[in-house]
């Protein structure tokens, strides 16, 4: 009988950790964490994020003057002198009737001075075309010394390294977890997109400029980092033919567009990401990876961060059937396959 007890409270505790674990999971693709220690603060009453960088929140605010650290307008956060790499100081109030690319990077971080790079070349593009565009670095260099040297080779505004509280305030904003980031923002200080790294690289004529998001992505090797960020859908065509891919961006587009404006209603953001996956080394790559099929078309949501996948593979592929897998999977009704 002890022994039947004992067993017992085993598979009872391994119950509840495995429960644990998994809710554990849901919080960090619900916020989004990418990296820890993190501290989030939520209104109680809506469950809505008041302040994503609490970390920070703590080290500015210990006496807790500003509580209950909700989100400022960008032009409150912004107000204060900007200046060029001249010497020039400008007033944050020019800023007024451009769109705003807040830059997070270091000249430290070797992914950020590859990204600095092209952005000069973008920044140069879309200013030659007539774009009312401006660009504020925010540096995370570990000396002014560093941050004069690094801010040399840009041709845009930065907040003074010596203003640590206005860096610390735009951090907290827009709850950075990590460099490069570049957020860009409509000329009313609203959020556009917080990938502007990924735009700026898929984009280099910038083309498709303010970049606008799109309820479907095509999977490359530049935005494949997003895959990271929380549960995707991807539907594999494995096909080199752009009619197909296409062709597949257009089936699974009215249901990413339902669930983005369904979220965004709420002022959440949205628990799915959604990717057309062609026929490359990358994508040969991400197959292998997550041991998937080898199968086309495949419809599958991945979960990086959980090493979770969820696999629809049939014949066809409907968008009543795309339709079905995503409302499943966003009731808990799907069961994961370990990647």
């Amino acid at each position: 009988i002890l022994i039947f007890i004992t067993l017992q409270l085993i598979w009872w505790g391994f119950n509840h950790l495995l429960l644990l674990f998994f809710l554990q999971l849901k919080l960090w693709n619900k916020y989004r964490i990418s990296n820890i220690p993190s501290l989030i603060f939520l209104d109680a009453t809506t469950g809505k994020v008041v302040c994503r960088n609490g970390l920070l929140v703590i080290r500015d605010d210990p006496e807790g003057l500003e509580f209950p650290w909700g989100p400022k307008p960008f032009r409150e956060v912004i107000a204060g002198p900007l200046l060029r790499n001249n010497g020039q100081s400008l007033e944050s109030s020019s800023l007024e009737g451009s769109h705003v690319g807040v830059y997070f990077s270091a000249h430290w971080c070797p992914p950020c001075r590859s990204l600095t790079r092209v952005l000069v070349e973008s920044y140069r593009k879309i200013k030659e075309a007539g774009q009312n565009f401006e660009i504020i670095f925010v540096s995370a260099d570990r000396s002014e010394e560093s941050f004069k040297q690094y801010f040399s080779e840009m041709p845009w505004l930065a907040v003074p390294y010596t203003d640590e509280a206005r860096r610390s305030r735009l951090n907290r904003l827009y709850g950075i977890q990590g460099i490069p980031t570049l957020i860009v923002l409509d000329p009313q200080g609203e959020v556009i997109t917080r990938q502007g790294r990924v735009e700026v690289l898929n984009d280099e004529d910038c083309r498709e400029f303010p970049w606008h998001p799109k309820p479907v992505l095509e999977l490359s090797d530049s935005n494949a980092v997003q895959l990271n960020e929380g549960p995707c859908l991807v539907l594999f065509v494995d096909s080199e033919d752009d009619g197909e891919s296409e062709a597949a961006k257009q089936l699974i587009q009215p249901i990413a567009e339902k669930i983005i404006a369904k979220y965004k209603a709420k002022e959440e953001e949205a628990p799915l990401l959604f990717f057309v996956a062609g026929e490359d080394d990358m994508t040969d790559s991400l197959r292998d990876y997550t041991n998937l099929p080898e199968a086309a078309p495949l419809l599958t949501i991945l979960d990086m961060s959980a090493r979770a996948k969820y696999v629809m593979d049939v014949e066809e592929i409907t968008p009543a059937i795309v339709e079905a897998f995503v409302n499943d999977f966003l009731a808990e009704k799907l069961k994961p396959e370990p990647i």
